[in-house]
């Protein structure tokens, strides 16, 4: 980004910005579109599949969470080459295929139980919809830079993280209902449905001549390097680059707690009625982000992006101490605020970072590299989230979820700690880069 853009964007008023925003192209907003419909799906998925794993296809806490863990370790995984993919398709194509992946790995998996092969169809499908979502992902951020106005860049990618969070919202609200008449297979086949509605829309509405006329953003013409130049330019080389995503991936392991601990200490730790409605719980946090995050992206659109992953990372990490006392609703729901402001103000200037650091035409790749360590802190949370239940918060028997949350406060605090020792080396050298880039 040059330093005439970066210029102009601090220029814009907050009203301007957003004017400008929601003026954005139709490719711009068909990107949002699937990004919506894969909020519902993914999430709507992703908040049952440890209790379908467990209740459904009848394995133990321990392997559930395995299980788990290989998905959402895997989507990461994915995600490194998958942003290459990505780059190499086209958004509109990379949409196209992502989308046909994601829809016959939903299916696969809801169908699993009725087949004597189950236990494969379940793996398979689980690898289907990372590959899938590895693929979408980055395509989702490259559109976002490659269809809005430059200027914009902090709203556009808050956007896309806000407009992910609103289906998850719609999920959340609807899927007790469906889950209450159907069981969690009804709620699993709705997600598919949404999935294959979005595919048919991009095959329908994102054309060519649609993806031609309004790119904003072009990628950048090839440059011929030798190999020693084009293994000095990739970001995982860059010191100071690799410690700012790493050192996220203590705080990042309490993402992983929502789908990974958080279903079973509700169910377990609180009466069935609280427990029937258990999505409503898990939808507060995107309910929140959907206005918080695109709000607190404009209003500290000027402020220095450390200082504000280090705040983000306090908050999120420190509202974890709040579940020690006992369970009861109003800090759960305590809980859910402040971790989800915590959230608002740090998870969109990352991708920002990420994503104005990147040249035109290798977003995806970059964002690709940029999942690292959540690939860590999904993949790794799986194999000790079950065991620490199984100790903890067990189905039957003596119970101290307060120990448990405890322990993972101090594990997410190690971030913003982190964040606090570096900062000084990290700050100055993070400037001049985007700068250059």
């Amino acid at each position: 980004m040059s330093d005439t853009t970066q210029t102009d964007s601090r220029d814009l008023s907050m009203r301007e910005s957003f004017r400008i925003m929601f003026r954005a192209s139709r490719a711009y907003w068909l990107v949002n579109l699937v990004n919506f419909a894969d909020g519902i799906a993914y999430f709507g998925i992703l908040n049952l599949l440890t209790m379908f794993i467990h209740d459904r296809m009848g394995m133990t806490d321990s392997m559930t969470g395995i299980a788990v863990s290989f998905f959402t370790g895997a989507v990461t995984l994915f995600m490194f080459f998958g942003g290459f993919v990505s780059d190499r398709l086209g958004v509109r194509r990379a949409l196209m295929v992502s989308l046909a992946l994601l829809l016959a790995g939903r299916v696969f998996m809801t169908s699993s139980p009725m087949f004597d092969a189950a236990g494969i169809m379940l793996w398979s499908s689980l690898a289907l919809m990372a590959l899938g979502t590895g693929v979408l992902q980055p395509a989702l951020y490259a559109g976002a830079k490659e269809f809005s106005d430059p200027r914009t860049s902090a709203i556009s990618y808050s956007l896309i993280y806000a407009v992910m969070n609103l289906g998850i919202v719609i999920e959340s609200w609807m899927s007790p209902f469906i889950r209450e008449r159907g069981g969690i297979d009804a709620v699993f086949w709705t997600m598919a449905a949404v999935n294959g509605v979005a595919l048919l829309f991009i095959l329908i509405f994102f054309t060519r001549k649609v993806e031609a006329a309004d790119r904003v953003v072009h990628p950048e013409p090839e440059q011929h390097t030798t190999l020693k130049e084009k293994l000095k330019s990739l970001p995982i080389l860059d010191v100071r680059f690799m410690t700012f995503i790493f050192v996220l991936l203590p705080v990042r392991t309490m993402f992983a707690h929502q789908w990974l601990t958080m279903p079973h200490y509700i169910m377990r730790c609180f009466p069935e009625s609280v427990g029937s409605r258990y999505e409503w719980f898990q939808g507060l946090n995107p309910l929140i982000i959907t206005f918080a995050v695109p709000l607190v992206a404009a209003m500290t659109r000027k402020v220095n992006i450390i200082k504000m992953m280090i705040l983000g990372t306090v908050v999120s990490a420190a509202s974890t101490f709040i579940l020690a006392p006992r369970p009861d609703v109003t800090l759960l729901i305590t809980y859910i605020l402040i971790f989800s402001l915590g959230e608002a103000i740090w998870s969109s200037r990352f991708y920002e970072y990420v994503a104005d650091l990147a040249p035109a035409g290798r977003v995806g790749a970059y964002m690709g590299l940029a999942g690292i360590p959540w690939f860590f802190a999904k993949f790794t949370t799986g194999f000790y989230s079950g065991s620490m239940l199984e100790v903890f918060i067990p189905e039957s028997g003596a119970q101290d979820p307060g120990t448990l949350w405890t322990i993972y406060g101090f594990i997410a605090l190690l971030s913003p700690v982190g964040l606090l020792l570096t900062h000084k080396w990290m700050e100055k050298p993070l400037k001049q880069d985007a700068a250059h880039a």
